[in-house]
């Protein structure tokens, strides 16, 4: 676990940093992949999102940089302000953080962000991705956000559980803990 600030912030911007690239992957390949390669004719999906202009977003094509862009400031600025801090009191309010078992604490602290970040990263994407061309309707924002949590939900579940956050606490045990033997203790338990 981050003790302070600063490692607090380094280590949400790694999280988001490898969370947007995986959910922009998961958006255009998987989830809207082949509709994206009927719809231009192209073989593969990058031909496809070339074919057409980029990705729509705020009703007009974008680069897919901009896109990771745009989304990994939101991801970010979310996670900072409302995912991590939240994330960690519910799962105290749940688990004593001194008498659970460090990875038991842990897997409720990433249940808590996904189930905390998941929705709200999905209502914004249902603004960003709104199909603006058509005219504007609350309950198609409505629709369009709940069937993305519904799209987004298992993923993120299972990438975090299970690849995302591992990977980040590894990488973040490399950069913060040292290599004596009472410190590397203390950095398991903490982590």
């Amino acid at each position: 676990m981050p003790k302070n600030q600063f490692q607090r912030m380094v280590f949400a911007f790694l999280t988001v940093l490898v969370t947007v690239h995986a959910y922009i992957f998961y958006s255009l390949y998987v989830v809207n992949g082949s509709t994206l390669m009927s719809l231009t004719g192209e073989s593969s999906v990058l031909s496809a999102i070339n074919t057409q202009g980029g990705v729509y977003m705020f009703g007009r094509f974008l680069p897919i940089w901009a896109v990771v862009l745009v989304e990994f400031c939101l991801a970010y600025l979310l996670e900072i302000l409302m995912g991590s801090p939240c994330s960690f009191k519910l799962a105290a309010k749940v688990f004593d953080p001194k008498e659970t078992h460090p990875v038991m604490f842990e897997s409720a602290i990433i249940c808590a962000t996904v189930g905390l970040m998941c929705p709200a990263m999905s209502f914004l994407a249902a603004w960003l991705y709104y199909p603006y061309y058509s005219g504007f309707n609350l309950i198609t924002l409505l629709a369009n956000w709940i069937k993305l949590v519904c799209f987004n939900f298992p993923f993120a579940f299972f990438t975090q559980m299970f690849f995302i956050q591992p990977l980040i606490r590894t990488v973040f045990k490399a950069l913060f803990c040292r290599n004596t033997e009472k410190q590397n203790n203390e950095c398991v338990t903490a982590i």
